[in-house]
């Protein structure tokens, strides 16, 4: 079960990763605007915002790359807190903003938290 929790939470990282870059350095080309639906101004006029989102998904990203290469139990505390934040995350954005944010963000989440807290 320990393989399967790490894979997830790498999973999960890689996921946060990705989001990083579509949001800092693709939001105005097409994965980006694909990605929000806006069109080329209102994908301008958001840019700023959508490099914040990144970066507090890259923070995500280090926090679980962290979990998994730190020794138990700062490990296992990491990736239990980091998975955490990203279910919350995607929680609130699934309400707040877009409900496919609870099958892309939320539920990774949730798998890899309950993986790794079974694997304990």
């Amino acid at each position: 079960m320990e393989t399967t929790a790490n894979v997830l939470v790498g999973l999960v990282a890689a996921l946060h990763a990705y989001i990083l870059v579509l949001e800092m350095f693709l939001w105005e080309k097409r994965p980006g605007r694909e990605l929000s639906g806006f069109d080329a101004e209102m994908a301008r006029a958001t840019a700023p915002l959508a490099a914040n989102q990144g970066l507090y998904n890259g923070f995500l990203s280090a926090g679980l790359v962290w979990g998994l290469i730190a020794a138990d139990p700062t490990g296992f505390r990491a990736q239990v807190f980091f998975l955490a934040c990203v279910l919350v995350a995607g929680v609130y954005g699934g309400i707040t903003a877009n409900r496919r944010i609870l099958l892309a963000q939320a539920l990774p989440g949730a798998l890899a938290l309950a993986a790794v807290l079974l694997a304990r």
